[in-house]
């Protein structure tokens, strides 16, 4: 196409591009409130918290944010205190000062008087102030560490589907139980308590949605979903999805976040992700750089395809590794 021809074409090609993601948008649906996720993540990856350390007061306090939005969404507290699940989680495996830190996932139950239940979750911990190991920073002590995508993003998923499906007078044909898990940056701690010590069982569990770094869409890599290969319903649950936003499918159930202590026991999985970027584990990970129109996108979309899956008899398990 000549320069001459293109700068003809241009204003036709913004106006059709227009009119098809408004297309997409209207037959999508929008769920999602951008204010609603923008004040979670604000709140969850301000300073205040000093990057929601495990064990800090940060964390506490986020902990807390997070029980009084269960409370507003009409949740039940099904952890072992309540909304919390404590457990010790332990940094290294030589005890020395600071490697033995309490710790607690929150937990937030919806019940339909279903048979079986989907679990939700995201965890909500970050690297504090650089000083629990795994921060890119060269000198990282002393620096906080927002993590406003990593992962206030996905603790912004996890809420706004609590908000969706406990507001839309629907009785769904699933329970759904909502997971903020801890000491996921220590090594999956919080899910792996979870999955040893579980609140109902795992046998009634139809899968697990994990939300992990969901807020630096790029339109060129677009949404990574893994766990694709952990069922073979999967392929129904997506048959037909269109969003607009650009996503692909991983088979593998393993991997760096919580639905990994899922798969390992034998759960159905989805795991959504945007991505690394430069600011992954490292001070600059704030706000104001989180895509927030494609975040609420992505929630949508996750939305949909849990709405597909209740569609569907309870997934049997597929091994993909």
């Amino acid at each position: 196409m000549t320069d001459t021809l293109s700068a003809r074409l241009c204003p036709y090609f913004v106006c059709l591009t227009s009119v098809l993601c408004c297309f997409l948008s209207a037959a999508y649906g929008q769920h999602t409130s951008e204010q609603r996720i923008r004040t979670h993540i604000t709140k969850l990856a301000s300073e205040a918290l000093e990057g929601r350390g495990t064990g800090s007061k940060g964390l506490k306090k986020a902990s807390r944010y997070i029980q009084r939005q269960y409370r507003a969404f009409g949740l039940s507290p099904l952890g072992t205190d309540r909304f919390r699940q404590p457990f010790v989680a332990r940094v290294n495996r030589v005890v020395v000062d600071d490697s033995i830190r309490r710790a607690a996932n929150v937990i937030g139950f919806l019940d339909n008087n279903a048979p079986y239940t989907i679990i939700i979750g995201a965890h909500y911990d970050h690297l504090g102030k650089g000083m629990q190991g795994s921060s890119n920073d060269p000198q990282p002590t002393g620096k906080i560490h927002n993590g406003a995508d990593d992962n206030a993003s996905g603790v912004a998923g996890l809420l706004e589907m609590a908000h969706y499906f406990s507001k839309n007078n629907k009785t769904e044909p699933y329970n759904l139980l909502f997971i903020a898990f801890s000491a996921e940056e220590l090594g999956l701690l919080g899910s792996r308590h979870f999955v040893t010590h579980p609140t109902l069982p795992l046998e009634k569990i139809h899968f697990m949605f994990n939300m992990d770094m969901i807020g630096r869409y790029d339109p060129d890599r677009g949404l990574g979903i893994g766990g694709y290969g952990t069922s073979s319903t999967w392929p129904m649950v997506f048959k037909d999805v269109q969003a607009p936003i650009r996503f692909f499918t991983d088979d593998s159930g393993k991997g760096g976040s919580d639905h990994h202590s899922f798969y390992m026991a034998g759960v159905p999985v989805l795991f959504f992700h945007t991505g690394g970027h430069p600011d992954y584990h490292a001070p600059g990970d704030d706000p104001e750089k989180i895509n927030y129109k494609a975040l609420a996108d992505i929630i949508d979309l996750g939305i949909r395809l849990i709405e597909n899956a209740m569609e569907q008899g309870k997934l049997p398990f597929t091994s993909a590794d």
